[in-house]
């Protein structure tokens, strides 16, 4: 998934400013794709470039004036062609494994330390997702679209049970390298 293609997916609910954006972003997707600030506030001057969004300057009197952007019927017509596309749900690369591949090199107080710590991210991280679903509905009644609300909670349930999957092998892992269940260095 791009930035471009989710900025896209939020400017066919409503016109945003980045600033807008930002919090959209923090308030809905990012248990899957966070975006900073400078990343959103790039990506829409690509947008514009493209022709995919359009720029309107809001005068204020007391702040600086506001840049809110639109969906333009070619970044429509692009954000369908793109949720037409195969969902591509295997993706190759994990740089957390890349960690995991050669810890070997470190002692077992360490590798434990570290894995624990990751579990303990994994257990916060649960809990977070488990709070999350009020703020799914409240998003589909601001939209007033109570069927996105269902497709978004399918982010939660494949989120959570991802990291339930990692969780149960982290502790796994634990377990192993504390009763020294693997070869000795």
């Amino acid at each position: 998934m791009s930035l471009e293609h989710a900025i896209l997916g939020f400017l066919n609910y409503a016109p945003y400013s980045g600033y807008d954006l930002k919090k959209v972003f923090d308030s809905s997707v990012r248990h899957f794709w966070p975006a900073d600030q400078s990343q959103i506030y790039r990506t829409l001057t690509r947008l514009v470039e493209r022709g995919w969004a359009e720029v309107e300057v809001v005068e204020q009197e007391v702040r600086p004036d506001r840049k809110v952007y639109h969906i333009t019927p070619a970044g429509q017509a692009e954000l369908r062609r793109w949720l037409t596309v195969p969902i591509p749900f295997l993706e190759p690369r994990m740089a957390a494994l890349i960690q995991v591949f050669f810890a070997g090199q470190l002692p077992d107080e360490e590798i434990l330390v570290i894995f624990e710590r990751a579990a303990e991210e994994m257990r916060s991280a649960l809990e977070t997702y488990s709070q999350a679903p009020a703020a799914i509905r409240e998003g589909a009644i601001l939209h007033h679209a109570p069927r996105d609300a269902f497709f978004w909670g399918l982010t939660l349930e494949l989120g959570a049970a991802m990291i339930q999957a990692e969780l149960a092998w982290i502790e796994s892992v634990i377990e192993r390298i504390g009763n020294k269940r693997h070869p000795a260095s």
